[in-house]
């Protein structure tokens, strides 16, 4: 395989760098705005029956493509699917060898071709014809034979590609993602997908770890250290032991919370009579306190605004469990 020498990093001038990125910017950003334009009219009519059959479909959206097409075309149905239409990927080239059999009639086909001349795209397009199957193509050429075939046209506005070789996909590839993914975020708010609809196909990774609820996060009761407002230090030092949480809650006969002790507390009253004391001399009252439905990161911006390690976790005025800084941040949550 051929590869090109290697440039020495100095012999790149900063000027003619920045120039470069620049121009690249500006000559998408203005592909960019065509596709604005373009949704004011025709290319927002077809995108708009194209949504509706989607959120009539019995089946999936199952996307295909080739090329540099076809890795868009793989982000798009990854989008989809992700945010509560189920779709999937189908490479043009196993399709003719087998992977048609996935598709039936409650499917949709949703391909992606700038050119509308994918010759590998043609034993789909063909298949549709023959069962049924509608089939909607993303391209810049109406006038193509994918695009006469199609049942959708979803036609793109003609683009300027940043290389300067006018060769490799760059705008073209920009303007097709940016449609997929105003399709699918125009499915999720009609579908009024949830944050909570999201976590269930986002169970891991920082963006799993965002969605779980303080309920998820949480040590609930019987596990957490509490204390009535008549006990004295020294039964607020053994559930504090026990619980090994550095903080015990002084609460009511109907469990509702009054206080908070802390181990910074008992720092500060660190006396030689200090377990003789009455917990109602030493807790700070009015702990901050949270919800167990609400997400964990609003819980780390409540703590952090407070500068605060703990929060009681409390429904319908009684304390249901305790939430503190450590079970955030073991949980990947900062």
């Amino acid at each position: 395989m051929q590869t090109q020498p290697p440039v020495e990093a100095s012999a790149v001038p900063e000027d003619r760098f920045s120039a470069s990125v620049l121009r690249t910017m500006d000559i998408e950003i203005e592909g960019l705005v065509a596709l604005r334009e373009a949704l004011k009219g025709e290319l927002g009519a077809a995108t708009l029956r194209f949504v509706r059959d989607v959120l009539a479909l019995p089946g999936r959206v199952i996307v295909c493509g080739m090329g540099k097409s076809g890795h868009i075309g793989r982000k798009v149905a990854a989008t989809l699917t992700s945010t509560g239409t189920p779709s999937l990927f189908m490479h043009p080239a196993e399709a003719s060898h087998g992977d048609l059999g996935m598709v039936t009639s409650h499917d949709m086909i949703l391909a992606f071709s700038w050119s509308g001349e994918t010759k590998e795209l043609g034993d789909i397009a063909s298949y549709c014809q023959r069962y049924g199957v509608p089939l909607a193509v993303v391209t810049s050429r109406r006038d193509s034979w994918l695009g006469a075939t199609a049942d959708i046209v979803l036609e793109l506005p003609g683009a300027k590609e940043a290389c300067p070789h006018g060769l490799a996909p760059t705008t073209s590839t920009m303007l097709q993602l940016s449609l997929g993914d105003a399709i699918a975020i125009a499915l999720l708010e009609q579908r009024e997908f949830t944050p909570a609809n999201f976590h269930r196909f986002h169970p891991g990774g920082k963006l799993g770890s965002s969605l779980r609820t303080v309920g998820q996060l949480m040590r609930p009761m019987p596990m957490v250290a509490f204390v009535k407002k008549e006990a004295s230090m020294s039964e607020v030092v053994l559930q504090m032991t026990s619980q090994s949480l550095g903080s015990a809650f002084v609460v009511t006969d109907d469990m509702e919370v009054l206080g908070i002790v802390t181990d910074g507390d008992l720092r500060r009253h660190m006396t030689g009579d200090l377990l003789a004391l009455p917990v109602s001399k030493v807790f700070t009252p009015n702990p901050y306190t949270c919800s167990p439905d609400i997400l964990g990161v609003t819980a780390l911006t409540i703590m952090t605004r407070h500068k605060v390690n703990a929060l009681a976790v409390v429904e319908n005025r009684k304390l249901v469990g305790i939430l503190t800084m450590h079970m955030l941040l073991s949980a990947g949550i900062s």
